[in-house]
């Protein structure tokens, strides 16, 4: 779905209303809307990319949970695991076809004819960029004491997808936008949003 589309002329009001007039007395239940709502967004254009997302959210969920438990050195192979799993499938997505294009080029450049191409027809999934960088910052958060690991699936999810940026950035830091998840705030008509605290 694109900001400047019919649809997300449609999709916007209807998530508003609900935030703030259906759903604004159960934090818990504004943040499974942002959630689903984000999950909307981005498998609108096309829903099979969803899972990648799932599965980045899923992975630093779990390491970011494991990595205060453990000594200095198992911490920093944690935070490995989530850096090499998130950059390799960045890499995957965005840079396979150009290596593989590249060897073709470079051995053609010496005479030798590579008959069976290896290059696939990968798509690039839309904001990939943006949801992996915002994963990472979590881990390395938590790995450098900035920030606690959150409990909250529903939560965490919502951070990583939250659709307002998820596709044209910026890419926030974890210790930045993960509290404002957590923070009930209410909308006061004649003096705009307030935190309910």
């Amino acid at each position: 779905m694109l900001f400047n589309s019919i649809e997300f002329l449609l999709f916007l009001p209807i998530v508003f209303v609900l935030y703030w007039f259906v759903f604004n007395k159960k934090l818990k239940y504004q943040n499974l809307l942002i959630l689903i709502s984000s999950y909307v967004f981005y498998g609108w254009w096309d829903y099979r990319f969803l899972s990648l997302i799932l599965l980045s959210t899923i992975v630093d969920f779990f390491i970011g949970l494991s990595i205060p438990n453990q000594d200095l050195e198992k911490q920093k192979i944690l935070l490995w695991c989530s850096v090499l799993f998130n950059l390799s499938v960045l890499g995957f997505f965005k840079y396979y076809n150009f290596f593989v294009d590249s060897w073709i080029d470079l051995f053609s450049s010496f005479g030798y004819v590579i008959k069976s191409v290896w290059t696939l027809n990968i798509i690039l999934p839309v904001g990939i960029s943006f949801y992996t960088f915002q994963t990472m910052s979590y881990t390395i958060d938590i790995y450098k004491g900035k920030l606690k690991p959150t409990k909250d699936f529903i939560s965490f999810a919502s951070f990583v997808s939250f659709f307002p940026q998820l596709v044209a950035g910026p890419i926030e830091r974890a210790s930045n936008l993960l509290p404002q998840i957590f923070k009930k705030e209410y909308l006061n008509t004649s003096k705009g949003f307030k935190d309910l605290d």
